[in-house]
């Protein structure tokens, strides 16, 4: 869980805005099937993140941060 003092900002470039998706991602080449690692995403840049993933056919699951930090698959 986050602290309060600790901001969960978004992973585009130059933002600074506070995350509330997760963007649960592998990369097939190089993570075994079950492996997810993760991108925060700000409204503004979910879509853009989402679509760069999903391009390379990486992208997993969107959920939001809440959701993230409540499931136990992390």
């Amino acid at each position: 869980m986050n602290s309060p003092d600790t901001a969960v900002i978004c992973s585009a470039k130059g933002c600074r805005a506070a995350a509330v998706w997760v963007l649960a991602w592998n990369n097939p080449k190089l993570h075994t099937p079950e492996r997810r690692k993760t991108w925060l995403a700000c409204e503004e840049h979910r879509e853009h993140l989402s679509n760069f993933l999903d391009l390379r056919g990486f992208l997993k699951d969107v959920v939001t941060l809440e959701e993230w930090e409540a499931s136990p698959h992390h």
